[in-house]
């Protein structure tokens, strides 16, 4: 935890407009543009006010066409601007694909460095909202999978508000997951709002198994802790953050003090990112583990609508104990 002073008591959704409204206040190349981010203040509220206060050349609704808004923020960027790209959810982004993947990721490589895309794009991932299974999508392990993108998921309200700075400040493409679950999160910040985009966090310091995850997870991580904790089991929870580039260091370095790891993920099993973080443990750690590493994902279905069966099929807390008492060890 920071040494800062703090803020007074805000949500998820208030850091992520903070981090914005800093953004266009420090630069004049910054602007935001998206469906409904003007008067209407963003899908899920986050750019609420923006339009009155930096006016309609900074704060641009755009057409309901994601391929033409997210290549002309592409264009932007490349034309020197700073812009930040709201896709209403990850869903949507799938038809903006080939501008991300094809466009924003290749041209700084395939111009041999003469060209820079310093362009943000945010969009709402995740499930647990009744949205059914076309707009509960966890795709962020598409997108790590994609050189020249770098691939934030704020978990804390601290990221929420710093990730954005750190991202417009970077020379390539950034895709920013925000988990739909959190954007009611109560909380504090830190005044000064300096946030590392390069690393792994430790989210609770334990001996006995590493629990892995990132976004919305990351609480479900803690929830299963504390339960552990009244067991005897001490967990250690790592908050991926950045899943490209990826932090094997500190993953490592976790799982060798703990000997077992649990990897948590919202995306289905099959492909997922966990698979990713299961397999880097395996290549780097594989004598420092005393069971092999667990995963819990999405079970292999369309996200329900019913709200009961959304919740059996997403990762829980109580999941992750089970998952944790299925490696065995530890003093519980």
């Amino acid at each position: 935890m920071s040494s800062a002073a703090r803020t007074a008591p805000m949500t998820y959704r208030d850091a992520l407009r903070m981090g914005i409204r800093e953004a266009l206040q420090g630069d004049e190349r910054v602007f935001l543009m998206g469906e409904d981010v003007g008067p209407y203040g963003g899908a899920f509220g986050v750019s609420r006010g923006l339009l009155e206060e930096f006016g309609p050349e900074r704060v641009r609704d755009t057409p309901l066409s994601e391929a033409a808004f997210v290549g002309a923020g592409i264009g932007a960027a490349l034309g020197g601007m700073r812009p930040i790209v709201e896709v209403m959810t990850v869903n949507f982004s799938l038809l903006a694909l080939d501008q991300i993947v094809n466009n924003a990721a290749t041209i700084p490589h395939m111009s041999g460095g003469q060209f820079q895309i310093p362009v943000v794009i945010r969009m709402t991932t995740g499930a647990g909202r009744q949205l059914a299974a076309q707009h509960s999508h966890s795709l962020e392990g598409w997108y790590a999978h994609v050189p020249g993108l770098k691939v934030l998921a704020p978990a804390t309200l601290d990221d929420a508000r710093g990730m954005l700075g750190a991202a417009l400040d970077d020379p390539n493409p950034v895709v920013i997951f925000e988990h739909g679950s959190l954007f009611n999160m109560p909380g504090e910040l830190d005044e000064d709002g300096v946030v590392d985009i390069e690393h792994a966090a430790v989210r609770r310091a334990g001996s006995d198994v590493s629990l892995i995850t990132y976004g919305a997870s990351v609480w479900k991580a803690m929830e299963a802790a504390e339960t552990l904790a009244q067991e005897g089991v001490d967990a250690e929870v790592i908050d991926l953050r950045v899943l490209r580039p990826f932090d094997e260091e500190a993953v490592l370095a976790s799982v060798t003090r703990t000997n077992r790891a649990v990897v948590i993920d919202e995306m289905w099993k099959t492909g997922s990112f966990a698979a990713e973080v299961s397999a880097r443990i395996m290549e780097g750690a594989f004598f420092e583990l005393d069971a092999p590493v667990g995963r819990v994902c999405t079970a292999e279905v369309p996200i329900p609508y019913a709200q009961q069966m959304e919740a059996a099929a997403l990762p829980s807390a109580a999941r992750i104990v089970d998952a944790v008492h299925a490696l065995g060890g530890g003093d519980g």
